[in-house]
């Protein structure tokens, strides 16, 4: 019996419902001024952040921007559309990304390079600094470097020069997922019907925004929720950024990013990852996801993590366990030991899942094909691109990455490259796109570049700097998404990245040049940069000679973590959980939560039960449950808003504080 027979069609999520929406264009000569703002003045703030606490400026820059720009223009009496809103929001969450959450750099794609120029100095790289590739950073020596200068030529001379290889790998990668994930969108959305639980979020911001002022119930709702979230913030985030200012170390009336008990029970349950998150905003998560979804997360959380993990450390499966480790020390640990195996394991057991739901759904449309009509015809007025536009810019940046491969790690096998630009890569999407679609979340394979480079025997370097084409675009189905619901053309998405790709350039280069050449990185005025990015340089240089042979003969230990006999033993295990809950009846979205929550931290996944569980049995029986479906989106929104406020302010008097702290009077 194959498994797609098994996927039973009542377990499936309704489809969602069509969109009459009328589309206009959202990138105006406003958002074009509202980009710009974001750029100079929103920008650095997150660079600040980033270095500091090791997260960007994200809600803060998007709904801080909007919200300015919604006022400024109502009181000129020439309001925002919602189409020009949701761009603006586009445009902020775009600009502002991290570039690497671990390392806490953002700022655009510059930070990558001020990373490369630190780790080349590091004592971490000392075995390996000389076989770093030139065309990646310059040289420790180099003046660039020991001058924290990014205007150096050393920087730009030459084609395969760092900054030239960012420039094309930068347009390529927009290229990429903007072809990728249009093509992926118009499969899942217009074909697939999939509901994209999570895409109301920010569409329903932009439109509450957008009625600011009226009666409408969105901006009534939204609005309630931004009070809860200022007055959450100031207590969650201001206080503890203000006192740390002010007084020098930060008091916090809730722990941050939780209440950590994982000491205070290893006397009874070694290893058992305990805690308690104190953030409001995993409860209106919980408002928003499927409640299967979350429901899963949260039993399997509990069982893998303060259940299992104490099992595990009983018949010595845990041995780097230590007793007094905090909860990230002890989920590194376990996750070295065990879990990452096995996480692999119930990836690909999900994956092969998800096959079979594609091969279900390719199997039905033929069946049904003389019944119903399918049609990739787009709605009218959408601003669509044919199709075979969007598959050729895919093609096209996919090649020209796979050639630029080839020139700089020439030794490195060239099927590797194509398997996992032609076909994994779209593969992986596609069921990733599909995932988020049905249940908000994706799939991943984590560590699959690494495999496969452990696999191949290569022992240089210079892969680990190559612009490998391994990615996964289908997060990018849902922001189309979202961009359809709020009824923006999608030509304003084109608009809008052809206008970002030479801002975000310059003011990356702009302000890290100052910044960089100013500051010594690390230092202590940004603490979370001290504190772990010689743990992160130490990790990187760890993968970077793990085909490498020891001179002592032992083992790589990032190698040894890679079970084979776990990772298979999870896959088993994934499909037999899968087969057992269709047994027994349960939902196939809790099994989905169940999977991808044995690797999260109970301390979050039970407050965003709580609030599924409350949305569920009072709020959707107060307000119907169809009512409710459209407030929560528009309730968290909101919330976003209000702690995004809280925080750049309070962000704002630590930047004013710390400037004139140096000041002479």
């Amino acid at each position: 019996m194959a498994v797609s027979d098994v996927l039973d069609p009542a377990e499936m999520p309704e489809e969602k419902p069509e969109t009459t929406a009328t589309f206009e264009e959202g990138f105006t000569l406003k958002t074009l001024i509202g980009a710009i703002f974001i750029a100079l003045f929103m920008l650095p703030g997150g660079m600040y952040l980033g270095l500091v606490a090791g997260q960007g400026i994200g809600d803060a820059a998007e709904w801080v921007t909007i919200v300015l720009f919604a006022e400024v223009a109502r009181r000129s009496y020439a309001p925002l559309k919602k189409q020009e809103l949701y761009i603006l929001f586009y445009i902020a969450a775009s600009l502002t990304a991290v570039a690497n959450a671990e390392r806490g750099l953002a700022g655009g794609p510059f930070a990558n390079l001020i990373w490369n120029a630190y780790f080349v100095n590091s004592s971490a790289a000392a075995p390996i600094a000389s076989q770093i590739p030139h065309w990646a950073v310059p040289t420790g020596t180099s003046g660039a470097i020991v001058n924290r200068e990014l205007w150096h030529p050393d920087w730009w001379s030459g084609w395969l020069s760092p900054l030239s290889l960012l420039v094309i790998t930068e347009l390529c990668g927009r290229l990429s997922w903007m072809g990728m994930g249009y093509a992926l969108f118009r499969v899942t959305s217009d074909v697939e019907k999939l509901p994209f639980p999570y895409a109301p979020v920010a569409a329903s911001g932009a439109t509450a925004l957008s009625e600011a002022g009226t009666e409408s119930w969105r901006w009534s709702i939204f609005s309630t929720g931004a009070v809860v979230g200022l007055l959450f913030g100031f207590f969650y985030i201001a206080i503890p950024v203000i006192t740390g200012t002010v007084l020098g170390s930060s008091f916090q009336l809730f722990p941050i990013p939780f209440a950590d008990f994982t000491q205070s029970v290893e006397g009874f349950a070694p290893a058992a990852i305990v805690g308690l998150s104190f953030s409001l905003g995993n409860v209106l998560v919980g408002f928003v996801l499927p409640y299967d979804i979350v429901k899963g997360s949260a039993v399997a959380s509990v069982l893998g993590m303060i259940i299992i993990n104490p099992i595990l450390y009983h018949f010595g499966l845990l041995p780097n366990y230590r007793r007094g480790s905090d909860a990230l020390v002890t989920k590194l640990s376990s996750d070295m030991d065990f879990w990452l195996s096995v996480g692999i394991g119930l990836n690909i057991a999900v994956a092969i899942l998800g096959i079979g739901l594609v091969l279900r759904a390719v199997r039905d449309h033929r069946r049904h094909v003389s019944e119903v009509k399918y049609s990739l015809a787009p709605p009218k007025g959408r601003g669509d691109v044919p199709i075979w536009i969007a598959i050729g810019a895919w093609l096209l940046s996919t090649g020209i990455l796979i050639i630029l491969c080839r020139v700089l790690v020439p030794n490195f096998p060239a099927w590797i490259l194509l398997f996992f630009g032609l076909l994994w890569s779209p593969f992986n999407s596609y069921i990733s796109a599909r995932m988020i679609g049905i249940t908000g979340r994706g799939i991943s394979f984590p560590y699959l570049k690494e495999a496969s480079i452990v696999a191949s025997g290569y022992q240089k370097v210079d892969i680990w700097y190559a612009p490998v084409p391994l990615a996964d675009h289908g997060g990018v189905a849902q922001r189309f998404r979202e961009v359809e619901l709020t009824g923006t053309k999608f030509t304003s998405i084109l608009k809008a990245e052809a206008f970002m790709f030479p801002v975000v350039l310059l003011s990356s280069f702009l302000f890290w040049s100052f910044f960089w050449n100013t500051n010594a990185l690390p230092n202590a005025a940004f603490p979370y940069a001290q504190r772990f990015w010689p743990i992160q340089a130490q990790g990187a240089a760890v993968w970077q000679q793990i085909n490498i042979p020891h001179a002592d003969g032992k083992a790589n230990y990032v190698l040894s973590a890679i079970k084979p006999l776990y990772i298979a033993g999870g896959t088993v295990a994934g499909i037999v959980t899968y087969f057992l809950f269709n047994l027994f009846k349960l939902p196939l979205l809790f099994y989905y939560g169940f999977i991808g929550g044995l690797g999260l931290f109970p301390a979050n996944t039970l407050p965003q039960f709580l609030g599924a569980w409350y949305g569920r049995k009072y709020m959707a029986k107060k307000y119907g449950e169809e009512n409710w479906a459209r407030y929560a989106p528009v309730l968290l929104a909101g919330f976003s808003c209000g702690t995004g406020l809280i925080s750049l302010v309070s962000i704002s008097i630590a930047l004013i504080g710390k400037a004139v702290a140096k000041l002479p009077y």
